[in-house]
């Protein structure tokens, strides 16, 4: 991962507020770093789907802008969170983190609703991830 990124942001009012799951806490602490540091994003994160499912509930529509999931996770993975994320507000925003490469076209017969452009593969690169969630949030 990068740690210096530079961003050129037209709106400074309102940054973008994001969720981070992830049961590595290193991985959270450098991504809440490097999204930070560029003023452009709120970071909140979370080491456990649970816990990230309980703080999305206690909060009002809108209230993360995306959300970005691990996938291979402890008690709860990345795909039953999207499930009961998506359940209850099925707009939401939502990628992938993963360190597996995935087939495009044995990925879609098994999670049809997922899109494979949905995925940011590990090692992040910071940049490719800053990328990602600004075109999430204007489509």
């Amino acid at each position: 991962m990068t740690s210096k990124v530079e961003i050129n942001n037209p709106s400074k009012n309102k940054m973008a507020r994001v969720m981070v799951v992830d049961d590595e806490k290193d991985i959270l602490r450098i991504i809440k770093r490097d999204l930070e540091i560029t003023n452009e994003f709120q970071v909140e994160v979370f080491s456990s789907g649970h816990d990230a499912l309980n703080s999305f509930r206690n909060h009002e529509l809108g209230y993360y802008d995306v959300i970005i999931t691990d996938i291979r996770m402890p008690r709860m993975n990345g795909f039953e969170l999207y499930r009961h994320i998506k359940e209850m507000r099925p707009n939401t925003k939502i990628a992938f983190i993963t360190a597996f490469e995935i087939n495009k076209d044995e990925f879609t017969k098994v999670l049809p609703s997922i899109d494979v452009k949905d995925f940011i593969i590990k090692p992040i690169d910071m940049n490719d991830l800053i990328f990602k969630i600004k075109s999430m949030l204007t489509t």
